[in-house]
Formats: structure tokens, C-alpha cells, sequence
């Protein structure tokens, strides 16, 4: 099985947190759209001998989309790839975006699966990140898409936020899960260097919180979530039984995956490759028929470093019997070696032939697993 992903980079406005490549929209996407088919024309052979189980429309705001225009999008992709007819498609949307009349012809478009940008429910929050909607448009959009027939929805959230606190984190994950969802992303504020949030921090108008503050918010995620019966598969997404990401669990277990449009990513095993981040350029060069793009090649130890930087962040950790297998034993007595301290400090346990964070471990995965890169000869 295959993914692919479809990096929409249109925002009506700029996040103050974000960081991934967007621009502003506009009224026009025809020339973008006609890309993307291109783009999906030229490299309907990426993922040749692999049938396609998951397709993903991120961002950006791919609302900005008309449902039309989305279902015309997968119905291109239907030509030109296998996709599975037991598939997983998903939809990332604003929920200023998810009127009535929306959602409900989403529905016919074969996207059977949401994932909301809610990110707070305080509007002041809302209001200090630069989101577009406000608490109650994110109430009346998870209503809608429910009403609408959507079984599978999940939710985008942040803590960790300055002056939001854990009294508030927690009452917005009261919130969220009365709600009938079946998935959540939570995630911790991040800081990132070109962002308008950088640029406060360095005049002083933006302070992070401190690291109790944070260790404490994470906590009660993870007690009212599997309270309220989701799991914690990856250390920033929580699922209920039967509904993880399809899409995002095949990344973690480096599923080969198809990434068009501008600064979008590609995988198949033995090398990655990533598109120019310039939608100027991406839809100029993808029209003159050689779509412009880096590759790198990826030797041994590059993927057994990929392996480990996603494997532990789940709920599946690092497999010592595929350690071993791929990796022979130099990658074998690398993991068990490096693994010994932190089981003892209780960062870390192993089940059966599994080493997985602890609760606590994941609170500092980071550094964890930058311990466990292998340094190149």
C-alpha cells in the first residue's frame, strides 16, 4: 500500500505559529489545480506495483477549495493511481470554512475523513495566533460535519499556549470530547524560527511557558483523553479504537508515499525528494512537463535514524526483531546498549521485543531520541 499527499499552500491569513510553506489565496485556483493534475500525470509511476490506501489534502487551508473542485482533484487521481476502493481520504478544513451547504457536498465528494484546525476554544487565544474563526464557529463546524453524516473526525489542538494555563487546557479538552469524535491531535506550541511568534519572543512580547506548566498540561491530555477511551499511539495523536490515522501511521512505519505540490515530500524506500517551495515556480516548471524538485538518496544509516525518529514516538517503539533484521547486529547492539539507562531512569520500557517511551519518556522525546541517532562515520 502507498499514500499520497497534497500539499495545498493557499491561507486566507497568516497563522503566528506556522511555519509551513503557504501563501495567501485568491480567487482563482485554476492554475494551481491544472498543476497538481500535471504534477500527478508526470509521476504516475512514483508509486508503480503499489496500490494507493490513503490520500491527504494539507496545508495551508484546503478549504479554500470548493468541494467541486476537490472532487474533481480525487477523481484525477482515481485515474491515474489504483486507489483502494477501502480507503482512507482525508480533509484538513477551517472551521469558518464548514457551512451547510459545504460539508454536505464534501460528503459526495468521497472524502471520508476531517481533521478540524480548532486549536482553542478561547477566543483570545484564537485572536493572539491570528486564526480566522472564533469558539463558536467551532462549535457550530463539528455540528455540521457530525449532522452531515462524517463518521471519522478529528481535531486539531494546541496547549502549552501563553496565558491560556492548565484550568483552561482542560476545560477546552471537556470541550472537545463531548463531542462526537473519533480522533485527536494535540500539540505542543512551537516556537519557530520566521515566524511572527519568533519575532515577539525576540522583542520580549511573547514568553514560552515554563516546563512544569508544560509537563503538567501534557499530563492532563493524556488523562481525559483515555478517559474518554482514546489511545495515545503517537506521542502528539490520540485515537479511538479502530479510527488511528491511516495516513500518518503509514509515515511512522515509512509506507512509501506520493507528495505533489509545492515543498511537498515523497518516500519509496530508498530515497526522499521534495518539490520547490515556490508556487510560482512549482506551477511554471510543472506545466513545462519537469516538475522541479531535490532528491537525496538514502544509505543505511540514514534510514535506521529515520526508523528511530518515528518509531519511538508510537505506541509500537522500536522493533528489535526488524532492528535486527535490517540493521544486522551493529544496529541491534546500538539500541540495546544506548536503551539500558533510560529503562533504568524509567523513560523507557520494553515489551517483549519492543522499547517504547514511557508517559514520562515522552515528555522529553526529543532529547531521547537525538541520543539515539547514529553519528555519521
Amino acid at each position: 500500500m502507498a499514500g499520497i499527499y497534497l500539499h495545498i499552500p493557499f491561507c486566507r491569513k497568516l497563522c503566528y505559529y506556522c511555519d509551513f510553506y503557504h501563501v495567501i489565496s485568491h480567487d482563482d485556483n485554476s492554475l494551481f489545480l491544472s498543476a497538481l493534475r500535471k504534477e500527478a500525470d508526470l509521476r504516475s509511476d512514483y508509486l508503480a506495483g503499489y496500490s494507493v490506501s490513503t490520500i491527504y489534502l494539507g496545508g495551508g487551508t484546503p478549504s479554500v477549495f470548493s468541494p467541486k473542485e476537490i472532487g474533481s482533484l480525487l477523481d484525477h487521481l482515481r485515474q491515474r493511481f489504483f486507489v483502494e476502493k477501502e480507503n482512507e481520504i482525508t480533509i484538513e478544513l477551517n472551521p469558518d470554512d464548514v457551512t451547510q451547504d459545504y460539508v454536505k457536498e464534501l460528503a459526495d465528494t468521497g472524502v471520508n475523513r476531517v481533521s478540524l484546525g480548532i486549536q482553542s476554544w478561547r477566543d483570545e487565544d484564537l485572536k493572539m495566533m491570528n486564526r480566522r474563526h472564533s469558539a463558536a464557529q467551532a462549535h457550530d463546524s463539528l455540528m455540521r460535519l457530525s449532522e452531515a453524516g462524517f463518521k471519522n473526525i478529528s481535531v486539531d489542538l494546541i496547549y502549552g499556549i501563553p496565558g491560556m494555563g492548565t484550568t483552561e487546557w482542560a476545560s477546552g479538552l471537556d470541550k472537545t470530547l463531548a463531542f462526537d469524535i473519533q480522533h485527536l491531535s494535540a500539540y505542543h506550541l512551537t516556537i519557530e524560527p520566521g515566524t511572527v511568534f519568533n519575532r515577539m519572543k525576540e522583542k520580549g512580547t511573547l514568553v514560552e511557558i515554563d516546563e512544569d506548566e508544560s509537563t503538567a498540561e501534557f499530563n492532563i491530555l493524556l488523562e481525559k483523553t483515555s478517559q474518554a477511551g482514546f489511545i495515545n499511539y503517537e506521542i502528539s495523536n490520540f485515537g479511538k479504537p479502530g479510527y488511528f490515522s491511516i495516513h500518518n501511521t503509514n509515515y511512522w512505519k515509512q509506507v512509501p508515499y506520493l507528495g505533489l505540490g509545492p515543498s511537498a515530500h515523497s518516500f519509496n524506500g530508498y530515497s526522499r525528494q521534495w518539490n520547490i517551495r515556490d508556487i510560482k515556480k512549482y506551477i511554471k516548471s510543472t506545466n513545462s512537463g519537469i516538475p522541479s524538485f531535490e532528491r537525496e538518496e538514502l544509505d543505511i544509516k540514514t534510514k535506521f535514524n529515520e526508523y528511530v525518529m518515528t518509531s519511538l514516538r508510537t505506541m509500537w517503539g522500536i522493533d528489535l526483531e526488524y532492528i535486527e533484521k535490517i540493521f544486522e547486529k551493529e544496529g541491534y547492539d546500538y539500541i540495546v546498549n544506548l536503551s539500558g539507562k533510560f529503562i533504568d531512569y524509567g523513560l523507557m520500557k520494553q515489551d517483549n521485543k519492543n522499547l517504547i517511551l514511557t508517559n514520562q519518556g515522552k515528555m522529553i522525546s526529543d532529547n531521547i531520541i537525538s541520543e539515539f541517532i547514529m553519528p555519521p562515520s
